[in-house]
């Protein structure tokens, strides 16, 4: 089947799985390099599936409140939505855990890094083919 829908729909289906992919390895990463945060390996799929939604629905819902009341804080939405995926995430029993704020904090911020850096380049990197085709056309 050829048309917009089919090219249209792997994209999206690309960048979800990069999501999804950066997020796994931004909670491994806090979880190793965090003190204070825990990651439990029998709801660890689970916790990453409730913070790869959680953070999908919750940034441009932040965005859009930041936009209409305090346009400066646009630039915070992706710290602001990952703490609060991470909390939601956290509500899940044998998941993730965090003894302390900091802990919280701290993965809030490695988690962002890590998933804001994968959803910056790594669709640059696979996507490249596609790129060159339009440029082409």
């Amino acid at each position: 089947m050829r048309g917009g829908t089919v090219p249209g729909m792997r994209k999206l289906l690309i960048l979800a799985a990069i999501f999804f992919g950066s997020a796994v390895v931004g909670l491994l990463l806090a979880g190793l390099l965090v003190p204070g945060m825990g990651v439990g390996l029998t709801g660890f799929i689970v916790a990453v599936v409730v913070f790869t939604v959680a953070q999908s629905i919750l940034t441009p819902l932040v965005t859009g409140i930041a936009r209409r009341f305090s346009p400066p804080l646009v630039g915070g939405v992706g710290v602001l939505s990952t703490g609060v995926s991470l909390w939601i995430a956290s509500s899940m029993q044998g998941g993730i855990t965090f003894s302390s704020s900091t802990g919280w904090l701290l993965a809030t911020l490695v988690v962002w890094l890590v998933t804001a850096l994968g959803s910056w380049l790594l669709p640059m990197w696979l996507l490249k083919k596609t790129v060159r085709k339009v440029k082409a056309r």
